[in-house]
């Protein structure tokens, strides 16, 4: 056989075999794109989602102008604290009756579905290639629940938890660089504490006060004659009228409106024993046999994605994990996003969320009976 006949039968096997795996691979990208729109048009049909997601108006609003624009899908948005809409799926689940698809929450708000076995796998909702990536995460996928095999509950913010907040016509520069100077007799009765015996960022606080400077130091700050409450718009009214002196605790979005009317709050950055790491209201599950199961995969993938990290953050004030979604404009907040700051291993160490957080800090703290009863 000539030598030009024998390279042009090679070239055209090669080219042969090229082109069935250029089939097969294109053939293989397709079938997420296809699968993708066979459930967007079956979500479509079923109709709407029931979220149970953080109280703040303003997420209700971007929704309807995102989500449900884009997918002509109603997304029904119950806006309570996390336990409190955690609770009801729990008990509705129980009773038969199912309502929610999805519950956003904070650190340990939704450890208790996982035990009371009502929320589904949540990879099962991991539908575009982009979702399913660990590499379009900072650190990699999280999970709230991090001890055990099954995968519930999905991390996507990482940040730090929330900064005490004080009126500057009662604290004076420098009066409080340590959470010592708590314990000084002035303070007494003017210390605001978001009630810690419940899954929450005073519960974060408080575990965090626990683990840092002891119980002893729990005990003598109970002794101020804590103001502890389950709402935190009244602690931030208190501070913002000079009834309190320093909230702990309490959620940027609660004192955020006061802030931009001019009233005298300010968060206190310069506390010398710092923050530990946070993922806010960043938490997400979706309820087994979920009564729109499509809607619930859309939502989860839209969430999930670029856009949906975007909106959540900016409406929550919280940084998300995603590498693609700009975060440095928290910095206007005094805040920044993980990411921004420092390496996933730099952030391990100051991490103060997650199951084993929860189950050796978070909640022993919380059952210490050192905050005593709410006081609103």
């Amino acid at each position: 056989m000539a030598k030009g006949s024998w390279l042009k039968r090679l070239l055209a096997v090669c080219l042969l075999v090229v082109g069935v795996f250029l089939r097969v691979d294109s053939a293989r990208s397709a079938e997420p794109q296809d699968e993708w729109k066979k459930i967007i048009e079956a979500a479509k049909k079923e109709g709407k989602i029931v979220a149970g997601g953080p109280p703040t108006a303003i997420l209700r609003q971007k929704y309807k102008e995102t989500f449900e624009k884009r997918f002509a899908v109603e997304l029904e948005l119950v806006s309570a604290p996390g336990p409190q809409n955690a609770g009801r799926a729990t008990a509705e689940f129980k009773a038969g009756v199912r309502y929610f698809d999805v519950l956003h929450g904070g650190s340990g708000t939704l450890e208790p579905l996982v035990y009371d076995n009502v929320l589904a796998p949540f990879s099962d909702y991991m539908i575009l290639p982009e979702i399913k990536d660990p590499r379009q995460w900072w650190g990699g996928h999280m999970w709230e629940d991090n001890v055990k095999t099954n995968r519930f509950i999905y991390s996507f913010s990482a940040d730090f938890s929330t900064p005490p907040f004080y009126n500057t016509d009662l604290v004076k520069p420098g009066e409080l660089s340590s959470y010592d100077d708590l314990l000084l007799p002035k303070w007494k009765g003017k210390i605001g504490f978001f009630e810690p015996r419940m899954p929450s960022a005073g519960q974060g606080l408080w575990g965090f006060l626990m683990k840092i400077k002891g119980k002893d130091f729990l005990q003598k700050l109970a002794e101020q004659n804590l103001f502890i409450s389950r709402d935190g718009k009244q602690i931030a009214d208190a501070l913002a009228k000079g009834t309190l002196a320093v909230g702990l605790g309490v959620s940027q979005r609660f004192v955020d409106p006061y802030i931009k009317t001019g009233l005298p709050i300010k968060p206190l950055m310069s506390i010398k024993e710092g923050m530990g790491g946070s993922n806010g209201f960043g938490t997400v599950a979706v309820m087994k046999n979920a009564p729109h199961p499509n809607a619930a995969k859309v939502y989860i993938n839209w969430l999930l994605g670029k856009e949906g990290q975007d909106l959540y953050g900016r409406a929550l004030t919280q940084g998300t994990r995603r590498l693609d979604v700009e975060t440095k404009w928290l910095a206007k907040f005094d805040s920044a996003a993980a990411k921004d700051v420092m390496t996933p291993e730099e952030f391990e160490k100051v991490r103060f969320y997650g199951e084993d957080i929860i189950t050796e800090w978070r909640e022993p703290g919380g059952e210490s009976s050192c905050a005593g009863p709410p006081s609103g």
